[in-house]
């Protein structure tokens, strides 16, 4: 199922070290106003990728942390420090907040006054509506409908652009390309014809120090050919009676053969002191143009060679849309003819779903507190076909008789809208396995408190529910009920701490919140709560369950926040 099995928190707000294990089914959270139960709320928030800051952190402490646990082994965590730096972490792996928020938003969805945004947004609105078209793949045709109609659109809208612009555009690339290729440089070409160059220019001193050179080795009147021939003279006569100096005496003669050998090759360097004009002025054009292409194409010649290639293909597509303009059009036409067609399709459809859905969800609301709700979701046709259909969606609501229906987003208060996402939850089905709810009760009390936790324990059936609310008729339908409670600590420090209730303290804690007192009376109506929410069905048996309020069944053990 993917449920969250266990939320630690260290130094959030007055919470000082929280470990909550949380069971399936409809968990609730009470406890006194200013208790802190939006806390929880909070952390959850911070895992779902909400905005942190250092003002959240516990006074006194350098940073904060939450973590969530899930049945399948997944962890993640949040940490945000006093400087205003933030870590999120998959697996124990840093990850980017979005990353983190995306992976957890697919298991947690977060609704409250502050977290329903969403449900004010009408691409939200759309995205309920399609969830209960009928099975099949027509929003996916028309997805593959719509992006053929809007590339072949933007292809002959570029193609129809004026003439006298695509011309000078032509003329403009097709000199570019002849400018390049004209040139035709080769990569790798210009270290070694530098290298060339700079030897050329520098011939005069070259042959002077070559001269120079051949006449220390060999024309001096003292030189080193001359000097090492004497010296294999001298050897000759104890060679004959001296291996070691036969083999030196050799190897001397190799070194006045290769000084012969070097000899001659700098008589040819000296005498060439003169650089042939014509070879001199090839490669310094030859240079001189391959620096004005990189000024021109690229910072290398690698980049003019890249720029070349993509001048080929451009110059290949201008060449070729006149020759497409007409298939273009005609393509057009056939595309946009088979969006209009699918399009009609999903309006239909659409507008079947949008009568029936908009009905269940006035029947749920008027049962949620508002008697005198109306709500429906208008379509809209739109001027042109856009990426989601042939029309806008829209839900218009109104909470009170003789008001108009209007906008979702700026007819609603913060309760209301918590009680039509409550609606949609029910209706539709949430998309995660777990759904939070915040002040889902604001504004109600009475049949309609009974029907909001109705509403709850329903949705719980297949979902793990968390619910803080001040409703005792919600908190007696829960599978699993928490206590948030502040209190003074020794060293008279503030914390709130979160405890799960055994039976005896839930029927104290249903009596508080019925009466606002712990007595004789208030116990009575409690039990009798208590009752009436197993008669209805409560207690259910499933995985997790705690089955408070029913006789027989074990106490469980309380999860507290420690300082």
């Amino acid at each position: 199922m993917n449920r969250l099995v266990r939320l630690e928190v260290e130094s959030l707000a007055i919470i000082d070290r929280l470990a909550l294990e949380l069971g399936g089914g409809l968990c609730a959270f009470t406890g006194e106003t200013g208790a802190g139960k939006s806390i929880v709320i909070d952390a959850l928030g911070l895992l779902l990728g909400g905005r942190g800051s250092s003002e959240m952190i516990r006074s006194g402490r350098e940073s904060l942390l939450v973590s969530g646990f899930w049945d399948d082994e997944l962890v993640a965590g949040r940490r945000i420090t006093a400087a205003g730096r933030g870590t999120a972490r998959l697996e124990g792996e840093v990850v980017s907040v979005r990353e983190l928020g995306a992976r957890v938003g697919e298991r947690l969805t977060l609704h409250g006054q502050h977290a329903a945004v969403a449900l004010l947004s009408t691409r939200t609105h759309r995205e309920f509506l399609d969830k209960g078209l009928p099975a099949g793949d027509l929003l996916e045709r028309y997805s593959a409908a719509y992006t053929q109609f809007t590339t072949a659109k933007d292809r002959l809208e570029r193609l129809k652009m004026g003439e006298r612009e695509r011309a000078r555009e032509l003329d403009l690339l097709e000199y570019q390309f002849r400018e390049i290729a004209d040139l035709n440089p080769q990569g790798g070409e210009e270290e070694p014809l530098e290298a060339e160059l700079e030897r050329l220019s520098n011939l005069e001193e070259i042959a002077a120090q070559a001269a120079q050179s051949l006449e220390l080795l060999q024309e001096a009147d003292y030189n080193a050919l001359s000097l090492i021939q004497e010296a294999v003279k001298t050897l000759s006569n104890v060679a004959k009676v001296d291996p070691a100096v036969a083999t030196l005496r050799e190897t001397l003669k190799e070194v006045a053969s290769n000084l012969k050998a070097v000899s001659s090759e700098l008589t040819g360097i000296s005498e060439d002191s003169a650089p042939d004009p014509e070879e001199l002025e090839r490669i310094s054009n030859r240079l001189t143009g391959l620096t004005k292409l990189k000024n021109k194409y690229g910072a290398t010649l690698k980049d003019v060679l890249n720029y070349q290639s993509e001048l080929e293909v451009r110059l290949l597509e201008l060449r070729g849309d006149d020759a497409d303009l007409g298939d273009l059009e005609t393509h057009l036409t056939h595309f946009r003819s088979l969006v209009l067609e699918v399009g009609a399709e999903l309006s239909k459809a659409r507008a079947e779903v949008a009568l029936e859905l908009g009905g269940s969800l006035v029947s749920v609301v008027r049962k949620l507190g508002m008697p005198h709700a109306r709500l429906e979701f208008a379509l809209t046709a739109l001027p042109e076909p856009s990426s989601n259909g042939l029309e806008s969606v829209e839900i218009l609501f109104s909470a009170n008789p003789g008001e108009d229906l209007g906008p979702l987003s700026s007819v609603v208060s913060g309760g209301e809208l918590s009680r039509v996402m409550l609606s949609l939850s029910t209706v539709l089905g949430s998309s995660t396995p777990t759904v939070i709810f915040d002040e889902v009760d604001a504004g109600i009390g009475g049949s309609a408190a009974g029907a909001v936790a109705g509403q709850l324990a329903d949705l719980a059936l297949s979902h793990q529910v968390l619910v803080v609310t001040h409703l005792a008729q919600i908190a007696a339908r829960a599978d699993h009920h928490y206590l948030v409670e502040k209190r003074v600590r020794d060293d008279g420090r503030t914390e709130t701490t979160v405890r799960a209730l055994n039976e005896s303290e839930r029927l104290e804690e249903l009596a508080r919140m019925l009466s606002g007192e712990v007595s004789k009376v208030a116990l009575e109506h409690a039990r009798e709560l208590l009752f009436s929410a197993g008669q209805s069905g409560v207690g259910r048996s499933g995985a997790g369950q705690s089955g408070v309020g029913q006789k027989g069944k074990a106490e469980r053990k309380p999860v507290s926040a420690r300082g």
